[in-house]
């Protein structure tokens, strides 16, 4: 069977895309051909002058060779009328959306649902209220890992610490971690400089290698998930979810209704409701290495088993296979 052409739509750089570099390599490694785009380097109107136009190239690639499969990943600014046009241009490509935001981004995940001919959401709840908002039915496709990116590694130096949490300053993930300062706190990332656990801020931008040493660097790592606006959970799991697992880190994180059906609590990590449990966790896991130890090991081998970006691809390519599904 002739290996499948992919067009991979996407945000890409090495901080809050860099998931997209590792679902590209994914789909390279299951053999397929594969292209990439990025919206958000449209040249500007010199650069249209002098004939050097990404978007033109874009279409043109419609034109002459029409990928089998169209991966757009969430919103990465493709305009509709461009969008419209590479359609026409090819009735034959299956036009796929995976959506990897939470609920926060629920509205425009709904408005933009309908472009294509199936979408994806990363959790059950989410892929519920998609279905409802559009009339069409939605899947569930969890996020994931790159194991060869998120890895076990030996950190040093500024990386290590007993507790770490890496992920922008809120104020419900400030109320958290406050009490978690006496066992050897470690806070990485934007807006903690401007907390009162500024003290424990030991930088605030991460590239994909320093978060992957900072993690490493740990033997706890805590995970808070993001709430709405109403301060209300949700069922889907975050990146760090499977990040932590498939670098076989020792996880502390908030429960999700989703989360058991990826891990197995007490066994891969370690689930928290409250901050009294949170801290109560912290205290027993520190107080024994060999259970974290154990745990990140279990956690890694079940990301392997089934979390990684191949998994998931396979799942898309699937559909590739199977007409439209």
């Amino acid at each position: 069977m002739k290996a499948p052409s992919v067009l991979l739509i996407a945000r890409f750089d090495d901080a809050r895309h860099a998931h997209s570099a590792q679902r590209l390599r994914a789909l390279e490694r299951l053999g397929c051909r594969v292209s990439s785009w990025d919206p958000a380097s449209a040249p500007g109107p010199l650069r249209r002058l002098f004939g050097r136009d990404p978007t033109a190239q874009f279409l043109s690639a419609f034109q002459v060779s029409p990928p089998d499969l169209v991966l757009v990943v969430g919103d990465p600014g493709l305009e509709r009328s461009l969008q419209d046009e590479a359609r026409r241009a090819s009735k034959s490509s299956l036009w796929l959306n995976w959506f990897p935001d939470d609920r926060r981004t629920i509205d425009r995940a709904a408005a933009l649902a309908t472009r294509y001919d199936r979408v994806f959401a990363i959790g059950s709840e989410l892929m519920g209220r998609l279905s409802a908002r559009t009339g069409r039915p939605a899947a569930l496709l969890p996020l994931a890992a790159d194991p060869s990116v998120y890895r076990p590694v030996r950190s040093r130096d500024i990386y290590r610490a007993n507790v770490v949490f890496a992920g922008t300053a809120t104020p419900r993930r400030e109320a958290l971690l406050a009490g978690l300062v006496e066992f050897g706190l470690a806070l990485w990332g934007p807006g903690w400089r401007a907390t009162a656990l500024r003290d424990y801020c030991r930088g605030e931008m991460l590239r994909t290698d320093a978060y992957v040493k900072a993690c490493n660097g740990a033997t706890v790592a805590i995970n808070i998930h993001h709430r709405d606006e109403l301060g209300e959970a949700e069922a889907s799991c975050n990146q760090r979810v499977f990040e932590l697992a498939a670098m076989g880190v020792a996880q502390l994180v908030d429960a999700r209704d989703d989360l058991p059906s990826y891990f197995e609590p007490d066994r891969d990590l370690v689930v928290y409701r409250t901050a009294d449990e949170l801290r109560e966790r912290v205290r027993d896991l520190l107080g024994d290495p060999s259970v974290p130890e154990l745990l990140g090991a279990n956690a890694r081998k079940a990301a392997l088993a089934s979390h990684t970006y191949m998994h998931r691809m396979r799942r898309l390519l699937d559909l590739l296979e199977a007409g439209s599904g």
